[in-house]
């Protein structure tokens, strides 16, 4: 089947808003030149509002570009004077605001100006495609079409694909492919329904839970606890996504389903409740606006109180009974004990479940193509970890649905509206091997078939489908290596959050010497994210404790504004430290810094390829396992830096001496200056392209947006160079230090931020040792070094600072708060 095409060199926003703005970053983020546009302004720069929206994009958290340096090439326009300028776009997205007879206005302006072939779409979050393609020309409609990102654009996985009357199927086949690799996106195609699939049962459940909260009489911050990360939902959950979103943008969502849809069987919960108008009514709209649901006062978190109107502390959580009946492993004694319970908190949590369960199968026909669309929509669009479908068919298809039965039959459910036929009709379930059950076809529906899907050899699943990846060659407690019929090993860990640990570095030493052995190429690539979080704090931390408090890591996955602070969290080089040190055992330590030391250098000099196919975290060891393997290859969303200075050591497996070894090509001192002062400062790179920045990733390493191809291109990358010819790097004989001249230079700064309070004595301790091991030692400048030379550096100065008091007190109390110390 041939690749279906849509060359989208350039393309243009129409509408420099939040999302218009934000889609305008990503396409720079992915490469595409783009033009957005605006009104004119009415005063001085006609792009003016333009301007002004391109400067916010650099204020805005988490961050909608890649790198600060990616807003040059938006380039800012305005309808009155630069419409000629969508001639040369081979896409042009309008994200204006939510107003038909708005966009239809502003299509037929711009619609004159469109290329022969240039794609037009609407970035609509419900309204009817069908409509708004009758204001175009009837040449134009063959190429219009909804694209519906979610925000923020740059993070959200999912875009909605929406087909109007005309639109020419390989016209949505090439923006399919587009999307996906290019701007690495999860599309589903929804039908032409009011606020499609995502935002149809998402909303509809936000709506169903507020209902039973009012019903049962929870507190909005209980709810929170409940619907969170508990059930497999976003921390934000639902009161704080409203809020974030905007309780506006929420109520508009919900009007346009009041409005578009008067047969629904639900239709009358379809309103935002008169406590949510409230705050509308008065602009405590929520974050946006720094008050809704919730809002901070003098440092403490309130929630309003719906019968009051007033805001209260937030204190609400999860009764233990039910986080005891949530954390039950089988999903049916889980679901059962919950209908069974008659706790309010327990039957809370069956009647939202019961709802969306009812409501998604009712619609599945109308609003999607197949369970699988409907699922994974709600999984990249909401955030939930499992889709509707596939957490009913894991409580037992079968027996859910009965409940659901007997809950409409007693008036319980929120609808009288019976199951359709399918649901009895499907034993086990919607989702299996062969495909995801449509109502519409009454039928299994594979995979799509799209050339671009070959590039996911491991795509997102769903229950039911195949989770075996490729044949095992060997596997540890901590490791495991394996293939898919052909010549590349692919080295996966198995520790939680891909930890690196003395196993896996056993593994790393076994793996290279088996890919030598046998295969052409040994690709480093995670099952799931992150690449490798660091030390395993499971093991460092020590046993009379108990469990490790909750890893910063998954705090970093969800706010990066955190993350120099969470960073300091992830220490490559503290595996089983704690422990040894209170043993006594430095020697063990010493040991296991040169066992590291030893992997990594096996990497860089093995006589394959080594490819590190990077996707989240890589921190610490992570980052070092990275440095050393001949070529990279690394999502967009990876977040890699050298972090061990956060907790009083530095990198000491190679971290150290490779960036002395990069900056030596450098006379002027600067490049080694920069180094240095990311890895004294525990900087993370918030994307992949900082971390190019930054010199974390080299130039000819590779960026790519979708997750799911990331395997695919790593194993391109490591066919490409075996059939170069690649070799390992020629072992430089040496390579100049920056020698006593550096440290001078590093020390006189670290004065300054000491005399002025930024530092502690022990972060100059920490800063210094680092200097010398960067700066190659106490040698002269420009010195001839070797690797080993800066290895033992690293160890020793590493050695030095963990049998200090202050850096063990920082590593313990790491370990005990999930904080750092500044001692």
């Amino acid at each position: 089947m041939k690749q279906p095409q849509v060359a989208v060199r350039k393309a243009a926003v129409l509408g420099a808003g939040v999302m218009g703005a934000q889609i305008a970053a990503h396409l720079v983020n992915c490469g595409v030149e783009t033009i957005l546009f605006d009104l004119p302004a009415k005063d001085g720069d006609p792009n003016g509002i333009v301007v002004k929206a391109i400067e916010r994009l650099g204020k805005l958290d988490p961050a909608p570009l890649a790198s600060p340096a990616r807003a040059a090439f938006i380039q800012p326009a305005n309808y009155d004077q630069n419409l000629a300028l969508l001639g040369e776009c081979d896409l042009v997205i309008e994200a204006i605001a939510e107003r038909t007879d708005w966009k239809r206005d502003l299509y037929t302006k711009v619609a004159p100006h469109l290329g022969p072939a240039t794609i037009l779409a609407s970035n609509t979050s419900g309204l009817s495609i069908t409509s708004l393609a009758e204001a175009l020309p009837a040449a134009v409609r063959s190429r219009f079409c909804g694209i519906h990102f979610f925000n923020p654009p740059r993070y959200m996985h999912l875009v909605e694909l929406i087909a109007g009357p005309d639109t020419s199927p390989a016209i949505l086949d090439g923006l399919e492919t587009f999307l996906v690799t290019t701007l690495g996106k999860g599309v589903v195609r929804a039908k032409d329904t009011p606020n499609f699939i995502a935002n149809r049962v998402g909303v509809f459940s936000m709506l169903a839970t507020m209902h039973h909260a009012q019903r049962l009489g929870l507190g909005l911050d209980v709810v929170d606890a409940l619907t969170g990360t508990l059930v497999g939902r976003p921390k934000s959950a639902t009161f704080r996504t409203a809020d974030v979103v905007g309780l506006d943008v929420f109520a508009h969502v919900v009007k346009t389903m009041q409005d578009g849809l008067p047969k629904d069987p639900w239709h009358s919960y379809f309103q935002v409740p008169a406590w949510i108008q409230a705050l509308i009514d008065k602009g405590a709209l929520g974050q946006k606006a720094q008050a809704g649901i919730y809002k901070k006062v003098a440092g403490e978190i309130q929630v309003i109180d719906p019968g009051t109107g007033a805001y209260r502390p937030s204190t609400g959580k999860a009764d233990e009974a039910i986080v005891e009946i949530l954390k039950t492993k089988d999903p049916v004694q889980r679901f059962t004990a919950l209908r069974e319970s008659t706790h309010p908190q327990a039957q809370f949590l069956w009647s939202i479940h019961r709802d969306a369960f009812h409501y998604g199968a009712v619609h599945l026909a109308e609003i999607a193509n197949s369970a699988r669309d409907l699922d994974l929509a709600v999984r990249w669009g909401f955030g939930w970890t499992t889709g509707p479908f596939e957490i009913w068919q894991a409580a037992g298809w079968e027996r859910v649905a009965g409940w659901i039965n007997d809950d409409i039959a007693a008036g319980k459910a929120m609808s009288k509206t019976p199951l359709p036929a399918w649901v009895a009709e499907r034993s086990s379930g919607v989702h299996e091997r062969a495909g995801s059950y449509s109502p519409t076809t009454r039928s299994l529906e594979p995979r799509s078939a799209l050339t671009v899907y070959r590039r996911q050899p491991f795509p997102d699943r769903v229950l039911g489908e195949d989770a075996t990846y490729g044949e095992t060659i060997f596997e540890t407690d901590a490791v495991r290596l394996w293939h898919t019929g052909d010549d590349i090993a692919v080295l996966s860990f198995k520790t939680k959050l891909n930890t690196v640990s003395g196993d896996v570095l056993d593994g790393i030493l076994q793996s290279i010497e088996e890919a030598e052995k046998s295969y052409r190429a040994l690709v480093l690539w995670q099952t799931a994210p992150p690449f490798s979080a660091g030390a395993n704090l499971s093991k460092t931390r020590p046993s009379r404790d108990g469990a490790p408090p909750p890893s910063a890591a998954s705090k970093l996955l969800k706010s990066w504004k955190r993350a120099a602070i969470s960073a300091t969290l992830k220490v490559a080089h503290t595996v089983g430290v704690a422990d040894k040190l209170m043993a006594g055992t430095l020697a063990q330590v010493e040991d296991l810094i040169e066992k590291f030391q030893g992997a990594t250098m096996a990497l860089k000099y093995a006589s394959v390829p080594t490819i590190a196919a990077v996707d989240g975290l890589a921190l610490g060891g992570g980052c070092e396992l990275i440095l050393h393997s001949r070529r990279t290859v690394a999502t967009l969303e990876s977040y890699i830096g050298l972090v061990e200075a956060g907790v009083g050591i530095i990198p000491a497996a190679g971290g150290s001496k490779e960036l002395a070894l990069r900056a030596s090509d450098d006379p002027t001192g600067k490049k080694l200056q920069g180094f240095f002062q990311n890895v004294a400062m525990a900087t993370v790179a918030k994307s992949a392209e900082q971390a190019r920045e930054m010199g974390y990733l080299r130039p000819t390493d590779v960026i790519v947006q979708n997750r799911f191809e990331l395997l695919h291109v790593a194993k391109a990358q490591a066919v490409a160079l075996s059939e170069s010819g690649d070799r390992p790097p020629l072992e430089p004989r040496g390579f100049p230090a920056g020698g006593k001249a550096a440290i001078a230079n590093f020390e006189a700064a670290m004065a300054n931020m000491l005399a002025g309070g930024y530092i502690s004595e022990h972060d100059h301790l920490v800063g210094s040792k680092l200097a010398r091991v960067m700066s190659g030692g106490e040698v002269e400048a420009g010195s001839m070094v070797t690797e080993q030379w800066v290895l033992d550096l690293e160890r020793k100065a590493f050695l030095e600072l963990i049998a200090t008091q202050k850096t063990q007190e920082r590593i313990e109390y790491t370990l005990k708060t999930g904080k750092p110390l500044r001692n």
